[in-house]
């Protein structure tokens, strides 16, 4: 404990005596202060600022909502607020820096953690995403970055040892915080395995025990936070994810994680009563998740929101003053559908927006090219395409088979990375879509060996937030039984279906190597890259159709299960 929480106390319980000498009240207990106001000098006050998933996006979007600059404003400005009370602030993200706009990917995330160096981050977890590239790359943003990237729980299998930090301690107004970096065992999953083959993910909930034991026996530290890169599930239904922070804060001794600031699932983690409020809309009230005594935060996505909790510590105990997640220059639709701000508009800081510019324009004329349009929008919504069939996750198909005159494709959705809007076209739009230069694999096997690949792969249980794995399907009819695990295939490719037959099919590298969770293959690489794949199909059709890529129902019927689109239990 801090001397001056100590003096403090010590203090209060003097002149507590002290009132009490020579009254019938001598034997009564010291009344502890109730109030921060009431514990007085005894009371440390700080703030914890954080976001997530920042995903390439450095740069504001077309309509001016979010991007570094606005939030290196509104940052500072919360800065001086509560340091004009009193107090300190220190600023988290709960990870996945890369992977998602093209003016980022093409430049290795460099943009991204200038961004963070000049808006002052004190740490960052580190998430599945930073393994997008070579472990040189991830090498190089480490060396870049001015603060710690954070995880206990990942291993350098040659040598042993922890291949990243995993805590370090922050001096916040005089309490001494110390913040351990985890990130989700999917990792080992879905993350790219030609990257990954010398790193072992372990389970995040037994580092973090390690990590806590140790900070006690060194006496490191006042309080404990974790950031994150696990995932936020209501009531710890992860599905087929791994367990995240939810599940995390359960397994911990009560009292020993203070918070969790997160990542991941990519939601604001708002809670109306005990339940998630799925309705939240930016500007709204937030209430943080609290399991086990621990308080649960997390900021949606890209920077949409900065999260503000203010906190009080007096009597040894970390109490939640105020929490709210402050919308970034986003913008709704009146009722005659003009984009107006949400709360006040933020101005740019100007030497960070001068910064992201010049990283803005770098290869703006390439990723601009128009090389088709589309009548309406290709759905490509996270939530809607880890959940269904949709009209881009089928053209992404599509375009993989038709590439190598394969029978049937299965596109995996966590490699959908967004929507194409209704009108043209652009070489950026199908990099923001398909951003991790996998490679198109083509396998032949028996109608028998493919329904065993399938039971594996199409019976995926989504759970309630829509999982990477759910694969996007053409070529194929079958029905799917969730509960049994099985599919029985009706028609691949009109040749109808025979166990001793021979068919063939497409599946992105990263999954054919296992990543997903997918049964590994022995492929052929063809060396066709996706996002090239998908460029050259949009090119050689020009107008694309939405009538001509719409799922049609009957051709994947899931069975038992509480969603008709996917395995959901």
């Amino acid at each position: 404990m801090k001397n001056k929480l100590i003096k403090g106390l010590v203090a209060t319980a003097v002149l507590a005596a002290l009132a009490g000498c020579g009254s019938d009240n001598d034997d009564k207990d010291v009344v502890l202060p109730a109030t921060c106001a009431e514990a007085g000098e005894a009371c440390t006050i700080f703030t914890v600022l954080h976001t997530n998933d920042n995903h390439g996006r450095f740069f504001e979007n077309k309509y001016g909502e979010y991007g570094m600059a606005a939030r290196k404003t509104l940052i500072d400005q919360i800065r001086a607020e509560v340091e004009a009370n009193g107090g300190e602030t220190i600023l988290l993200s709960g990870g996945d820096i890369n992977t998602g706009v093209p003016e980022s990917d093409l430049q290795d995330a460099v943009p991204d953690f200038i961004g963070m160096n000049l808006i002052g981050y004190d740490a960052m977890a580190v998430g599945n995403h930073e393994f997008d590239n070579p472990l040189d790359v991830v090498d190089m943003q480490r060396k870049l970055a001015n603060f710690p990237m954070l995880a206990a729980n990942i291993y350098d299998k040659v040598s042993g040892t922890r291949y990243f930090d995993p805590y370090k301690v922050f001096d916040v107004n005089g309490l001494r915080i110390a913040v351990v970096g985890l990130t989700t065992e999917d990792t080992a999953k879905i993350a790219n395995p030609e990257f990954i083959g010398g790193l072992e993910f372990t389970d995040p909930q037994e580092e973090l025990k390690k990590v806590i034991q140790d900070i006690k026996d060194a006496d490191a530290a006042d309080l404990i936070f974790a950031t994150t890169h696990m995932g936020h599930y209501a009531d710890a239904a992860s599905g087929s994810n791994a367990p995240g922070d939810v599940a995390l804060a359960r397994a911990m001794t009560a009292g020993d994680l203070a918070a969790v600031i997160g990542g991941h699932s990519q939601n604001p983690v708002c809670m109306e009563g005990d339940a998630y409020d799925a309705e939240f809309t930016p500007g709204g009230e937030c209430k943080p998740d609290v399991q086990n005594g621990t308080f649960i935060m997390q900021a949606h996505e890209w920077g949409k929101y900065v999260g503000q909790a203010n906190f009080e510590y007096f009597n040894d105990e970390l109490h939640l003053a105020s929490y709210k997640l402050i919308p970034v220059n986003l913008k709704a639709k009146d009722a005659d559908g003009v984009r107006q701000f949400i709360g006040e508009e933020i101005t740019p800081d100007a030497t960070v927006l001068e910064i992201m510019q010049q990283y803005q324009n770098a290869g703006q004329e390439e990723l601009l090219e128009v090389i088709g349009t589309t009548d309406g929008k290709l759905e490509g919504e996270r939530a809607v395409v880890r959940t269904q069939q949709t009209n881009l996750g089928r053209l992404i198909a599509e375009a993989q088979r038709t590439k190598v005159g394969a029978d049937f494709a299965v596109m995996n959705s966590g490699g959908v990375r967004a929507s194409i809007e209704a009108g043209e076209i652009t070489y950026k739009d199908v990099l923001t879509v398909q951003p991790f230069g996998n490679s198109i694999t083509k396998s032949t096997m028996t109608g028998a060996e493919i329904t065993e690949y399938l039971n594996a792969v199409a019976t995926v249980d989504i759970g309630e937030t829509g999982s990477g794995a759910y694969p996007q399907l053409v070529g194929i009819k079958m029905d799917v039984d969730c509960e049994a695990k099985t599919v029985a295939i009706n028609d691949i490719n009109g040749k109808g279906y025979a166990v001793d037959a021979s068919y063939s099919f497409t599946v992105p590298s990263f999954n054919a190597a296992g990543g997903d969770g997918y049964p590994v293959l022995t492929p052929v690489m063809t060396g066709y890259v996706d996002a090239e794949v998908m460029y050259t199909f949009i090119k050689d059709i020009g107008d694309i159709l939405l009538a001509d890529f719409a799922p049609v129902a009957s051709d994947i019927q899931f069975l038992n299960s509480n969603s008709t689109l996917a395995c959901q239990r």
